[in-house]
């Protein structure tokens, strides 16, 4: 990293960045909604120093005023998009709650190993001035603002917007978007203002998904299939993409180079990446990468099961693509040198749905010869199966949690509400590729002191390869 005195928060280049100090603690969200447990939804901080005496377990637990929230994805205050304001500092972890619409902003500067709360931005605030509720992606923007993506109405129907948020006083400004300029859906979203666009993703309209899932509404044409590009100086939507045999495009990454035109989105329903790029005409398309094939099974709630791409990230010298297949169970590594043709190079299993002995069976598989076994790390069976991942800057450690969402997990993986989902540490192969469990790290949310916990996202205090964005 520049040493440089009047320097902002972050890093000046993605690769510069790559060569900061590897994490210590870590911060994720704990979730109690629709586990039975009358407690509230908290932010843990996990020790994943191994030169710690408190390697591999939780060292703080800071519990939010209310109860049933769902504490989902986080972001920051300020990051690297204002490394060149020294007047800016990251201090602050913005908590959104996807279904209470609350915003906790948390203070993670006074003592790092151990935050506290700093302000609550109640529900009524956000929905009155911005008409907007059910609120997920949380970016730090150039100017110092925060911006954080809507997935519905205050009623629980569709609209995708964004909350604007003053970067200092955390108080709620109105949309980013010009007034009646909000998409059908929304869910996450990244910017890129050297080509002068954001562009956003869709899940569905909130009161489709937050009970649970529901095939019918497939067929039905409630789950998202598109993309949305805006205008990032004029605030207005200008294009919209129908993704290519995409259902439910969920995470979506740029490229890290601020130069870069091109990205991916991981489609979870149709088990796809795409990628998504600038046309020499200056307008954007999407074209299918690579393909998860759905494997032929009884037992479960439909014949055909796909693996639902729930979280992807990429490396910071855009490398390497990883993903998840949450309900097939596997992590997937591919080498992105060539963003066109996606080469697989690492996978590894981390429990899912069509483990050997479960109450799955496999009729036809396309890519396995048999079933999977279970997972063990340090005696404890893994329940659920691999969902959010966060990689280290050096791009050395992936980091996973097994946790989607409450009503999901309650569903597809009854387990997970009985036993508490699950952070794990896999050892990636940054030359050729290739990933590998590390045998010594588990931290079980199962022994959580108010009951079995569901974890979810992960960020590093110095930032990460999903909450920075280089200009």
């Amino acid at each position: 990293m520049a040493k440089c005195e009047k320097c902002g928060p972050g890093y000046p280049t993605p690769l510069d960045a790559m060569k900061g100090p590897r994490e210590e603690i870590v911060y994720l969200p704990c979730i109690y909604r629709n586990t039975g447990i009358q407690a509230p939804d908290y932010l843990a901080t996990v020790d994943v120093d191994p030169k710690s005496p408190y390697y591999s377990q939780v060292i703080h637990r800071l519990p939010v005023p209310h109860l049933k929230d769902e504490l989902h994805h986080s972001g920051w205050n300020t990051c690297s998009s204002c490394f060149g304001d020294s007047s800016k500092s990251r201090t602050k972890l913005i908590l959104p709650s996807l279904i209470s619409s609350r915003i906790y902003v948390v203070d993670v500067d006074s003592n790092p190993r151990a935050p506290k709360l700093h302000k609550i931005v109640e529900p009524t605030e956000v929905m009155s001035k911005c008409d907007l509720a059910y609120l997920h992606t949380s970016h730090c923007l150039p100017s110092g603002e925060v911006m954080i993506s809507a997935l519905g109405d205050p009623k629980g129907n569709a609209k995708g917007g964004f909350v604007l948020l003053d970067g200092e006083t955390f108080e709620v400004k109105g949309t980013w978007q010009k007034p009646g300029g909000a998409a059908r859906m929304g869910y996450d979203f990244w910017y890129q203002p050297r080509h002068n666009v954001l562009i956003s993703t869709e899940w569905a309209a909130p009161n489709v998904f937050k009970d649970g899932f529901n095939p019918a509404d497939v067929s039905a044409g409630l789950y998202g299939s598109q993309m949305h590009v805006w205008d990032w100086q004029r605030r207005e939507l200008v294009q919209t993409l129908q993704m290519q045999d995409g259902l439910i495009p969920l995470e979506i990454r740029f490229l890290h180079d601020p130069a870069a035109c091109q990205g991916f989105v991981g489609c979870a329903l149709s088990s796809n990446i795409q990628r998504f790029y600038k046309t020499e005409g200056g307008k954007w398309a999407v074209e299918k990468v690579i393909q998860v094939p759905s494997k032929k099974v009884e037992g479960w709630m439909l014949p055909d099961m796909p693996g639902l791409i729930t979280d992807i990230i990429l490396s910071l010298d855009d490398r390497f693509l990883y993903f998840s297949n949450w309900v097939h169970g596997d992590l997937r590594q591919y080498d992105i040198s060539d963003p066109q043709k996606p080469r697989l190079t690492g996978q590894i299993f981390i429990g899912g749905s069509i483990v050997r002995g479960g109450p799955v069976k496999v009729l036809e598989d396309k890519e396995l010869k048999c079933q999977p076994e279970p997972l063990v790390v340090k005696g404890k069976k893994i329940p659920g199966g691999p969902q959010m991942i966060q990689l280290s800057l050096d791009g050395r450690r992936l980091f996973v949690t097994t946790s989607l969402y409450s009503a999901w997990d309650k569903q597809f993986y009854p387990n997970l509400i009985k036993e508490g989902s699950v952070m794990l540490q896999i050892d990636v192969d940054t030359e050729k590729g290739g990933l590998t469990l590390n045998p010594d790290f588990l931290v079980d949310f199962g022994k959580e002191p108010q009951g079995p916990a569901l974890a979810h996202e992960l960020r590093y205090p110095g930032g990460d390869c999903t909450s920075d964005i280089w200009l």
